[in-house]
């Protein structure tokens, strides 16, 4: 069932929409990120603009970040004071974000710039969580099939001024290192179409010392708000969400975030890292190589960056 969509000007076949959007929630349940990162680069292949993708992932990710949080809500594994605080820094970077977007599609330069960031990024992360998550796994199996705990550490973070207490998290830091990893993570949320939960995860379990269990739902409240505020943005200084194709994603999202939920419970949490580091890694390989490789049409009639 082919549909148009009228703000990236092309026609896309509605379950495919679904099922990506239903995949990318599901993900988002188990790993407490947004889904933006394989999202993205997955609509680029399907022949959505990158601007457009872009703008309108974000929309995507505040519905099943939403829909994953309610879950964590309940069991009581949201650190809603850290949150608050992420959440200060990352509206401060999505504005900052909007502003170097707006400015590279001005010049005609996004789509090259959204493609090489993913390609840098998944190949940094998703080849750090590959050796982290084999190292912890080789760990647990030394130590008898006992979980290693998470690192605490008492460096540069625990000297730095304007100390907060976070109780759910049992941690009393300073609020300048949450306030740093949520204006980073409102930049990528901009320029990439992306919650940065796949940044924000690792940050707050070692540069924060947060415990793990609370860790994915801190994760996906900080994403509702920054990549919503990112949403506004785009679509009132770009034009560039699609209602269309937003819809048909948050649909899918909703429903995989509350499966993803259920299934992240019953897999250890070193299975569930080198589940998604291998996910990025394919994800990364297959957008470096579009990039590399001559396409097979090498003229395009649409013009470029425009509508």
């Amino acid at each position: 069932m082919q549909i148009y969509l009228p703000i990236a000007e092309v026609s896309v076949n509605a379950f495919l929409l679904l099922g990506l959007g239903g995949m990318v929630g599901v993900l988002s349940g188990m790993f407490g990120v947004g889904g933006g990162f394989l999202m993205t680069p997955l609509l680029f292949f399907i022949g959505i603009p990158p601007a457009v993708a872009v703008a309108t992932e974000a929309n995507q990710i505040v519905a099943s970040s939403f829909s994953g949080v309610l879950a964590h809500f309940r069991r009581r594994t949201v650190d809603i004071k850290m949150g608050l605080v992420l959440q200060a820094g990352g509206l401060l970077g999505a504005a900052l974000g909007v502003v170097v977007f707006n400015y590279l599609k001005a010049l005609g330069q996004v789509d090259l710039l959204v493609k090489l960031c993913y390609v840098v990024f998944l190949g940094v992360v998703g080849g750090l969580m590959f050796i982290e998550s084999l190292n912890a796994i080789r760990k647990s199996k030394k130590a008898g099939g006992a979980a290693p705990a998470p690192r605490r550490q008492r460096g540069w973070v625990h000297a730095l001024p304007f100390k907060m207490r976070f109780r759910t998290s049992g941690l009393y830091i300073s609020v300048i290192p949450p306030i740093l990893v949520g204006v980073a993570v409102g930049i990528l949320a901009a320029i990439m179409g992306v919650g940065g939960g796949f940044i924000m995860v690792p940050a707050m379990i070692y540069i924060l010392g947060m415990p793990t269990k609370v860790v994915v739902g801190t994760s996906l409240f900080q994403i509702i708000l920054v990549t919503g505020f990112t949403t506004m943005l785009h679509a009132t200084t770009n034009y560039t969400v699609d209602i269309v194709l937003a819809v048909l994603l948050l649909i899918g999202g909703v429903v995989g975030a509350q499966i993803g939920t259920r299934i992240g419970v019953y897999l250890k949490a070193e299975q569930l890292r080198i589940l998604l580091a291998l996910m990025v890694i394919a994800v990364c390989v297959k957008l470096g190589l579009d990039l590399l490789l001559q396409p097979s049409e090498i003229f395009s009639l649409g013009e470029p960056g425009g509508h």
